[in-house]
């Protein structure tokens, strides 16, 4: 009996330090990527509903600049659905983000839009999601991601708002 207490507990000795191991490799190599995001619109549809007034599902394509934090830049697709009214509701986002070395982020975040006073046209939007897959040197990514907009009135001519904006990527790389 004390033989069998002693293989227990010597396992789950080696448990805790085996857990223990693993989870300081996986802190030691997260590491958080902040950017500042400059977006406008490509490509816009919204469709009326029609059960109550300003009431649209909407589909765009916008295009971004990004500015890291660590000096580097890049460029984002942004494919966003929306469900508002007057502007303001739930939006799903697929966001490519491509570094001038062609690898690229793909992330999918769900958030809100608000502000808004009519169809199509928003003051601000808050999404968080999740890093789906990485190229390039990003092969291989897992994290999340943070993002914050706020848009200028549209102008004319313009299918939808230009915005300016924030975001946050927090993310662990594959040992090498």
């Amino acid at each position: 009996m004390a033989m069998k207490k002693s293989i227990t507990i010597w396992g789950f000795i080696i448990l805790l330090i085996g857990v223990w191991l693993i989870g300081f490799a996986t802190l030691a190599s997260a590491e958080t990527l902040k950017y500042k995001i400059y977006t406008y619109v490509v490509k816009s549809e919204n469709v009326l509903i029609g059960d109550v007034e300003g009431h649209a599902v909407g589909l765009g394509i916008r295009r971004a600049f990004l500015e890291f934090d660590n000096g580097e830049t890049g460029t984002n697709v942004l494919v966003i659905t929306s469900d508002r009214i007057k502007g303001s509701g739930p939006i799903l986002v697929y966001s490519t983000m491509t570094f001038p070395d062609g690898s690229t982020i793909v992330t999918k975040s769900q958030g809100t839009t608000g502000g808004g006073t009519a169809v199509g046209v928003f003051t601000t939007a808050e999404v968080t999601g999740e890093i789906i897959k990485g190229t390039g040197r990003f092969e291989g990514i897992k994290g999340t991601e943070t993002k914050r907009f706020k848009y200028f009135p549209v102008e004319k001519g313009e299918d939808g708002p230009k915005g300016i904006g924030e975001g946050t990527i927090n993310y662990t790389l594959p040992s090498k």
